[in-house]
């Protein structure tokens, strides 16, 4: 079946995928995300006619047909490609789940065990939500997702906020049938004045559910 081509003429910029954080040359800091998320909302978008670009951390999925693939490995690089690209972006989905923190110094060589143990000092990383946020162009739309363990919507509308985003979409990760990995999501859709919970969904139809509602907000439906 063929998609309505609603998002023609749009330039959508996603991002997708974890970030690793070098500690030496065979370790790093990184987290669960597979990125099918992010995946899927560049896909539903190329479908409807935007022209994506996809800041994509590594994971095993192939990037989809017909779009401008990024490929990026540290938090510092998919800040330096996101906020390179950001000013002439219509939309912006910003789905990578991006370390916080990275290693104060990173070991030219592997480090070697010893008996006693041992620490990693952290820093924080450039938060790319909050320069999006404080950088967004008239008429560009910022939406960020939050995963939660505990007080889901209280903590992603304070993110909303916080980050002058105009969507954010939330989920839990203890929820059964969402968070990393698998290929459903139960997520809820939340902007300043409007939540709604989309039900267990493949992310396929999580991601098409959410650009039906941002161009239903904006009047473009």
């Amino acid at each position: 079946i063929a998609c309505k081509k609603d998002l023609r003429g749009k330039k959508v910029l996603v991002t997708a995928g974890p970030t690793q954080e070098a500690i030496d040359p065979v370790r790093y800091i990184t987290n669960h995300s597979s990125g099918k998320m992010g995946y899927s909302l560049a896909k539903a978008c190329m479908l409807r006619g935007a022209d994506v670009t996809l800041v994509t951390g590594k994971t095993a999925l192939t990037p989809p047909p017909f779009i401008t693939t990024v490929p990026v490995i540290s938090a510092k690089d998919m800040y330096e490609e996101v906020t390179a690209r950001s000013a002439g972006m219509d939309m912006i989905f910003k789905a990578a789940a991006v370390a916080d923190y990275r290693p104060v110094h990173i070991a030219d060589e592997k480090i070697k065990k010893s008996d006693s143990s041992a620490s990693i000092d952290l820093k924080r990383t450039d938060d790319i939500l909050k320069y999006l946020g404080e950088h967004k162009t008239p008429g560009q739309f910022l939406c960020g997702f939050s995963m939660e363990t505990e007080n889901m919507l209280e903590n992603s509308r304070k993110k909303l906020k916080k980050k002058n985003l105009d969507m954010i979409i939330a989920n839990s990760l203890k929820m059964e049938g969402a968070g990393f990995g698998g290929n459903t999501n139960v997520v809820t859709v939340i902007t300043e004045d409007f939540e709604k919970e989309l039900g267990k969904l493949t992310k396929e139809e999580t991601a098409d559910r959410i650009l039906d509602q941002i161009l239903a907000q904006r009047g473009e439906v």
